[in-house]
């Protein structure tokens, strides 16, 4: 069985003065091209369902698509974004096996391909544990990377009953045998976090911010307190306050403000240290007027702007 499927996203055709990122992906890529990104769907929530959460986030990576392929480009640079979006291919989704290991691994190895080629992978989850086989494609390729993640939640649990699941993919890449050089976490909910959660990630080397002390100024600032000459970047929906992000695996009443949340991605991809991207935990059955799904497709709309923007 291949590791890829094939999607199909219908686009509504526009006046060609009005075009949609829909129709201009993939655009100026000649058969042996290669891309300057690619994104990847990774359909599947099976360690959310083992960490004890919601079902639902396995839909996100359609839904998403759907979204943001209807979206314009961005009317202040549009040359540059165009170009960008021309040289971006969909290869479509992981072909999931519902076993969370398989899979990750599976992603893991897709990945790698990218990071070979220089190609930056944008990931569509899924469950957060489509961050831990983000992580594979580093270890595949044999690639050391920082990780920054943007979340409510440290995500660093043990396995429970020898099982990978959403709350245990930072865990995994501490102790991988490529183990990932710094772990850098902001948005935590205090109410959220255990303290020898937080504890375990100073003891790592990592580093961490609350909800209170994310901002701008520090969310910069942790985007270049590291070493490695690579940042694997994994943005959880969940970190998005419940009122402007309801459809997610687990909702958050103090979350950070959408407009936070949106210059981050868009700093994500300014940063040249940043070689990959991924997006989890929304969940399109509890989502409200696709409200939370909107925002997952601006979000990558606002990171493919970023990486336009590079020099």
């Amino acid at each position: 069985m291949s590791l890829l499927k094939e999607v199909s996203i219908n686009i509504p055709k526009t006046a060609d003065n009005d075009p949609r990122i829909g129709q201009l992906i993939e655009s100026n890529l000649g058969k042996n091209d290669t891309p300057r990104a690619v994104i990847i769907g990774f359909p599947s929530d099976k360690g959310v369902t083992i960490n004890g959460g919601r079902a639902g986030a396995a839909d996100a990576p359609e839904v998403i698509r759907e979204l943001l392929y209807k979206l314009t480009p961005n009317p202040d640079n549009y040359s540059t974004f165009v170009d960008l979006i021309g040289a971006t291919k969909d290869i479509g989704d992981i072909n999931i096996r519902y076993e969370v290991e398989e899979d990750q691994r599976n992603l893991g190895k897709v990945v790698a391909r990218c990071l070979e080629q220089g190609t930056i992978p944008i990931i569509l989850g899924g469950g957060h544990e489509t961050a831990f086989g983000h992580f594979l494609g580093y270890a595949e390729a044999g690639l050391k990377t920082a990780i920054f993640n943007l979340d409510a939640h440290t995500d660093v649990r043990p396995l429970k009953d020898g099982q990978a699941h959403s709350g245990s993919p930072f865990r995994q890449a501490i102790e991988h045998e490529n183990d990932c050089e710094m772990y850098l976490v902001a948005g935590l909910q205090p109410q959220s976090v255990a303290q020898s959660h937080l504890q375990y990630i100073k003891e790592s080397g990592g580093e961490y911010m609350l909800r209170d002390e994310t901002n701008i100024t520090s969310i910069s600032g942790l985007f270049h307190q590291h070493e490695s000459e690579r940042l694997m970047v994994t943005f959880d929906m969940d970190a998005v306050d419940q009122s402007q992000a309801p459809g997610v695996s687990a909702p958050c009443v103090n979350g950070l403000p959408s407009d936070l949340w949106l210059t981050a991605a868009y700093l994500a991809g300014r940063n040249e240290q940043v070689t990959s991207f991924d997006l989890s935990e929304v969940n399109p059955r509890h989502d409200r007027d696709t409200q939370t799904a909107k925002l997952a497709a601006v979000t990558i709309w606002n990171f493919l702007l970023g990486l336009s923007e590079r020099e």
